[in-house]
């Protein structure tokens, strides 16, 4: 089928279910979003999509059918087609008996198209039968939702039709499945009443004597000769009179004139209608015209069968004077056989001859009068023919070069949805990698600094009143870096920021940087949140679990790493215009590198202002005493040692497992990952690739995530947490809450998670 016929049917299904039923189920059948209007495509296509849809839709196979011809119907009023066909019939016998007769005039510029057939009988109760035959089986019903849609629209009148015969006819040579509907019809709004006589009752009043006397006196007044213009003007008034008489309505007894004998010799006869043909009802060529006998010089011996020499292409039925009569409403095609061409016309292209046949009662013979069935100039050419071979009155010279023009503008119209389409999946791939891009520039940079960034703005510096900065590092890291291959610190690095990078997303804590060892984490920043110092606690004890899981290339024991917290002001801004960075300033930063340069391995060090942040959370802190720090001079400081309500897994972002009793260990949970094929047939990237992939992140509820999701700003902490009066002009607060909450949350950390370490490049 055309991808007329796709397109209509993806119309149809966003029009009536929405765009998302479309490409659920374009998916379910692998099928492409777009068809192109002139290009064909399988059969198969069609019927996968109209057995999906009724599946999805729970509907029969009949309804969806029924439904998509009714819709067929006005898809293609508003494609263009909405005169051609309101001119095929005055009511919808004439309509669907010249159907066929509209396949074949668009066959000319869809040559591809294989349409059904039509034929329809008038039973004398005013019912009709109508014969549908087609070489697609099963698809029957798409024409009562047509041809109900077409009496509605066009005669205002309401139809039922129903399957009364269902067979397959082997004598055809084509569109074998044979449907026989029972047609019905009736007015939508009865006839109103009126004491008026109708033209039909005028007509009836009108007496035969009355018709004769007005016959009879306009030939008396047409047998008069007069110069005299009056009496001219008299005369046509008269006949305009006689043919309008009754109300202004032609007379319905009409009979025609024939002359006693025919006045065209033979010889005019053949030369005025070069490509005719009569036979007999044994298919005996008795006379045929010079243009046809030129072309197959068989025909000029009299008595040759008709179907030695030519084959039947529409309708599709073997060549016999029965079939001939029975489709005699019909357009006939016919094709010159091959092996009864003369020597010249064997290696060109078979010539089709279209046209119809009326039969001869007086004769008992068949007369098919017919022109030769030619798209455009090229086939013309083929066949080494030319537009004076045509009957000057025969409207091929003009189809021919009209048809040219058309399948020029067609072919143009292709060229440009052709362009069209490769337009959009060029498009459609640009956005995709936006979007990567944009993940990556996002993992950098805080969405709305490079947002501005992008912009061509100048991203000014902002002060936060209060926020959480952690360092970490690994404990002996020069000696691992001494001892070992550069490849192998950085398959370490790499797999250890994997795991820390991934808690980031779980704990919304923004990834400051990380130079060699130490990695640099802050709570409160760029977005200020009131849990910012339980955020980054939490995922400090994560790094804490997931430092266990990698590996020290020495000595195959897991690494140590020291943390350290401190609570504070900042001022934070974006620097350099080569690579920029969103980096912090302040005391606070120097503060929370000093807790980590005096932390102690796999213990996590509190300042003061951390522990009195987090003194009564949902945490276990043990004093460490006062210690001599440099450049603070002397600091009560703490250890953070568990969150006691929060289970390991849900620290790590992990989802619980049935049998997770609360405190099942991330070692354990790793190793039921790794063992197998991870252990020892994956490289090492690899295995944390597919770690990654295998546990999802599950983000960690937090009081003020609701608060900040549902209210849309943070006006109700901006007092606690951030100054006001620190942004003025150079950062104002309502730029961070603009950009970070009229966008989602969920959607940046999901573009974040999928943004891997420049490490798994290198590797």
């Amino acid at each position: 089928m055309y991808g007329f016929i796709n397109t209509c049917l993806k119309s149809l299904v966003i029009e009536k279910y929405g765009e998302e039923t479309w490409d659920l189920l374009r998916v379910k059948t692998g099928v492409q979003d777009t068809f192109m209007t002139y290009e064909v495509y399988k059969d198969e296509i069609t019927l996968q999509l109209v057995e999906k849809a009724c599946q999805m839709l729970g509907v029969s196979p009949e309804a969806v059918l029924q439904q998509f011809g009714e819709y067929f119907f006005e898809f293609c009023k508003r494609s263009g087609y909405d005169h051609m066909l309101r001119t095929l019939g005055g009511n919808l016998y004439e309509f669907i008996a010249n159907l066929d007769a509209l396949h074949s005039y668009l066959s000319l510029s869809y040559q591809a198209m294989n349409a059904p057939s039509f034929r329809v009988e008038m039973n004398d109760d005013g019912s009709m039968h109508l014969h549908y035959y087609s070489d697609r089986r099963g698809l029957c019903h798409i024409v009562p939702g047509i041809m109900g849609a077409v009496a509605m629209d066009f005669f205002k009148t309401e139809i039922s039709m129903e399957i009364i015969s269902q067979s397959d006819e082997e004598e055809r040579t084509g569109k074998k499945e044979h449907i026989v509907f029972l047609v019905t019809q009736r007015p939508i709004v009865p006839p109103k009443c009126s004491n008026r006589p109708t033209v039909q009752q005028n007509n009836k009043q009108i007496s035969s004597q009355t018709i004769e006397n007005a016959v009879n006196k306009l030939r008396d007044r047409a047998n008069q000769v007069s110069a005299c213009p009056v009496r001219k003007k008299n005369h046509w008034g008269t006949i305009r009179g006689i043919v309008q008489f009754g109300r202004g309505k032609m007379l319905r007894g009409f009979l025609p004139v024939y002359p006693k004998s025919l006045w065209v010799d033979v010889k005019t006869f053949c030369n005025g209608l070069p490509f005719h043909i009569v036979f007999d009802e044994e298919l005996r060529v008795k006379q045929a015209g010079v243009s046809i006998q030129r072309i197959v010089p068989g025909l000029q011996t009299m008595g040759i069968r008709l179907d030695q020499y030519f084959s039947t292409v529409h309708p599709e039925v073997t060549l016999t004077i029965s079939n001939v009569r029975k489709f005699i409403n019909s357009q006939f095609v016919f094709r010159t056989k091959r092996e009864m061409m003369p020597e010249s016309w064997r290696e060109r292209p078979m010539l089709e001859l279209r046209g119809q046949m009326i039969w001869m009662e007086s004769m008992e013979c068949m007369l098919y009068l017919c022109s030769p069935l030619l798209r455009n100039l090229h086939e013309l050419e083929e066949r080494q023919m030319h537009i004076s071979d045509i009957a000057p009155h025969d409207v091929t010279r003009d189809l021919i070069l009209l048809n040219q023009q058309r399948l020029a503008e067609m072919e143009l119209s292709n060229q440009l949805e052709r362009k069209k389409e490769e337009l959009r999946i060029l498009s459609k791939h640009l956005e995709e990698e936006k979007k990567k891009t944009e993940a990556l520039l996002y993992a950098m940079l805080p969405k709305h600094v490079a947002n501005q960034l992008k912009e061509g703005k100048r991203v000014e510096a902002g002060e936060f009143k209060e926020c959480t900065i952690l360092f970490s590092d690994v404990v002996t890291f020069t000696n691992i870096c001494a001892q070992c291959e550069p490849i192998q610190i950085v398959s370490m690095l790499n797999s250890m920021y994997l795991r820390f990078d991934r808690l980031t997303t779980v704990h919304d804590v923004y990834k400051v940087e990380t130079i060699g060892d130490a990695y640099m984490v802050v709570g409160g920043v760029p977005v200020p949140v009131s849990t910012h110092a339980e955020r980054v606690a939490n995922f400090a004890l994560g790094m804490i679990l997931m430092a266990r899981e990698v590996k020290n290339p020495v000595t195959g024991n897991p690494i140590q790493i020291r943390v350290g917290l401190h609570t504070g002001p900042v001022l934070a801004g974006v620097v350099g215009e080569k690579m920029p960075r969103y980096c912090l300033f302040g005391d606070t930063v120097n503060t929370a590198s000093r807790m980590e340069s005096h932390g102690v391995p796999n213990k996590i060090h509190l300042s003061p202002d951390a522990y009195r942040c987090l003194k009564d959370k949902e945490f276990e802190i043990t004093a460490r005493g006062e210690i001599d720090v440099k450049g603070k001079g002397k600091m009560c400081t703490y250890f953070l040692v568990r969150n006691i309500t929060a289970q390991e897994n849900e620290i790590l972002g992990r989802p619980a497992k049935e049998t997770d009793s609360g405190r099942e260990s991330s070692q354990s949970l790793h190793d039921d990952l790794s063992k197998g094929s991870l252990q020892i047939t994956c490289p090492q990237a690899t295995q944390e690739e597919i770690i990654q992939n295998s546990c999802p992140s599950i983000p960690m509820h937090y009081d003020d995530s609701l608060l900040f999701s549902d209210k849309g700003g943070h006006g109700d902490r901006r007092g606690k947490i951030c100054d006001p009066k620190g942004h003025r002009n150079v950062q104002n607060g309502r730029r961070v809450e603009d950009d970070c909450i009229n966008k989602s949350r969920e959607k940046q950390e999901n573009e974040n998670a999928r943004v891997r370490s420049h490490f798994c490049v290198l590797i």
